[in-house]
């Protein structure tokens, strides 16, 4: 039975020419989002987030007792105006606003084939959250998916609502969580005729959900959640805690349900630093990191009926390549069954901790995957994001050397039973060189840092194209709020070295070489890049 508010159907015209949206098979879907806000959005002074009281909260132990947890608020340091509105980052780290969501359909060109704008009195995401809005196509085609916000009761389902974001769910409420409003994490399901359906979710309470992809008619999912003042301990003491650590990283829901509270949110599985053999020691972690946080996944795939997760951001954990569950058996079944399932690094990919730090205090790389895609069974292309840092300039560089090494698609092949990096494509993508954007200051010109959100498809001449979202610096308050790009790129399947400059097919551009084919404007955010869902299954792209 769908509870009141958990579904909803809607057709909206694409424009002036058509009765009914529909999206041209074989092109692209591109998430957008545009700031709605104005000067009065925010007032400078004003408390934030919104409704936080300052002051100790008590909080019941399992073990009896009461344990008291700091909770802070802050003061908006700049009004509502765009782009300085995000400055306010700086006093309240869980500051953001929410927006309308956009879904261009898209030629494979970038040109424009119409718009589908999805109701934002029925679901909304937040500027300036980067890792949000990724979109999946489903695997029998049909369909695409994304996670979004809905109020819960007495909570608005609207743009220009603050801090939403790392608001808690109605489901699971955590009172050392400064921000007070109750917002569900809601699975956007888009057929290829624009119909919008919404499940509404009580996973990631305190941070977002970041992707959503329909298999076998379940959705899987991937966030984050927690943030709250919990300590470790109590996260493991606390029924709230354990509520939080059971409702992150890899879920299922079920399209249509009424929204599952715990302890029925269907974790899957639970990877720990434990399980994993420290390369500087050839021993296992001893020390394990903060509960939940070690499954702060972001982007998601499903190949031959395995589901892949990655991690690329916090400071616990390994920014890695996941497999969630067994090879070629989606995960499914009970509460309890679920949370069995084993969550193992693809071998070969890092297992050095995303602190960088290793436990003899040694420095170790750490990489910033997200977006992934299987061309084949043997060859794995990664989105590198970059580490975000913003260096001054070295001949009008300003990403570092970490960014400048690692960051852009790379390219993974399996080989013995392990992936190996075969080699990173860049050509084009200028990282660390600043661009200017109209009506957008100057003085803080964004720059490429890597890319987030990744499709792809096998070309039948040999060769693979893949587009890809853009992440940037610049000296902004949040560089998720800057205008982006989507870019693609086409390389040579069998290739084992970078390819040489060289044409292709395509007329305007050449093999190994990035070519941009969308840009945000100012006040417009890139999010997500997928195939076009069919009403008939096509197996030729995800």
């Amino acid at each position: 039975m769908l509870t009141a508010g958990a579904f909803v159907t809607r057709r909206v015209a694409a424009d002036e020419n058509h009765g009914r949206f529909h999206f041209t098979p074989d092109t692209l879907v591109l998430s957008r989002s545009v700031y709605a806000g104005n000067a009065a959005t925010v007032t400078v002074g004003e408390t934030l987030p919104p409704g936080c009281v300052a002051g100790n909260i008590s909080i019941a132990l399992l073990a009896g007792g009461n344990a008291s947890v700091a909770v802070a608020c802050s003061a908006a340091t700049s009004d509502g105006t765009y782009p300085t509105v995000f400055n306010n980052n700086k006093a309240d780290g869980s500051f953001g606003v929410t927006s309308p969501i956009f879904l261009d359909n898209i030629t494979t060109d970038g040109s424009l084939l119409g718009t589908l704008p999805i109701p934002s009195d029925q679901i909304v995401t937040s500027f300036s959250s980067k890792s949000e809005l990724a979109l999946n196509r489903s695997i029998d085609g049909k369909s695409i998916t994304f996670v979004g916000y809905r109020g819960g009761l007495g909570f608005l389902t609207a743009p220009n609502q603050l801090d939403v974001s790392n608001s808690n769910t109605p489901g699971v409420v955590d009172p050392t969580n400064p921000v007070v409003s109750q917002y569900f994490r809601s699975v956007a399901e888009v057929d290829a005729s624009g119909h919008l359906e919404i499940t509404e979710g009580n996973a990631y309470s305190g941070n977002n959900g970041r992707a959503a992809i329909k298999a076998n008619s379940l959705f899987y999912l991937t966030g984050n959640d927690n943030n709250g003042g919990l300590s470790s301990s109590q996260l493991s003491g606390t029924q709230i805690g354990i509520n939080l650590v059971t409702s992150t990283g890899a879920e299922l829901l079920v399209p249509g349900q009424a929204p599952p509270v715990p302890p029925n949110i269907n974790k899957i599985g639970d990877f720990e630093i434990t399980q994993v053999v420290d390369p500087t020691t050839g021993k296992p972690y001893v020390k394990p990191d903060k509960a939940g946080k070690d499954n702060n996944f972001r982007g998601l795939t499903i190949f031959n009926n395995t589901m892949y997760v990655t991690k690329g951001s916090g400071g616990n954990g390994m920014n890695t390549v996941y497999q969630v569950g067994n090879a070629g058996v989606l995960p499914s079944g009970d509460t309890a069954t679920l949370a069995k399932l084993p969550i193992t690094i693809l071998p070969g990919f890092p297992t050095t901790l995303a602190s960088g730090i290793a436990p003899n205090k040694t420095p170790t790389p750490v990489a910033f995957p997200f977006g992934i895609w299987f061309a084949n069974a043997t060859t794995l292309y990664v989105c590198d994001e970059g580490d975000g840092t913003m260096v001054a300039p070295v001949s009008g560089n300003v990403a570092d050397a970490v960014t400048l090494a690692t960051a852009g698609v790379q390219k993974w092949s399996l080989v013995n039973g392990a992936w190996h990096l075969v080699y990173v494509l860049q050509d084009g993508l200028n990282i660390g060189l600043p661009y200017s954007v109209r009506n957008y200051p100057a003085a803080i010109n964004p720059a490429t840092d890597g890319c987030r959100n990744i499709a792809g498809r096998v070309n039948g001449n040999g060769t693979v194209t893949v587009y890809a979202v853009t992440s940037t610096i610049s000296a902004s308050g949040d560089q998720g709020a800057d205008p982006n790009k989507l870019v693609k790129v086409t390389d040579l399947l069998k290739a084992t070295t970078l390819p040489a400059a060289g044409g292709n097919q395509d007329h305007d551009d050449s093999l190994g070489k990035f070519v941009t084919i969308r840009s945000a404007k100012a006040g417009e955010v890139l999010r997500g890049i997928a195939f076009t869902p069919s009403d008939h299954r096509d197996d030729d792209g995800q």
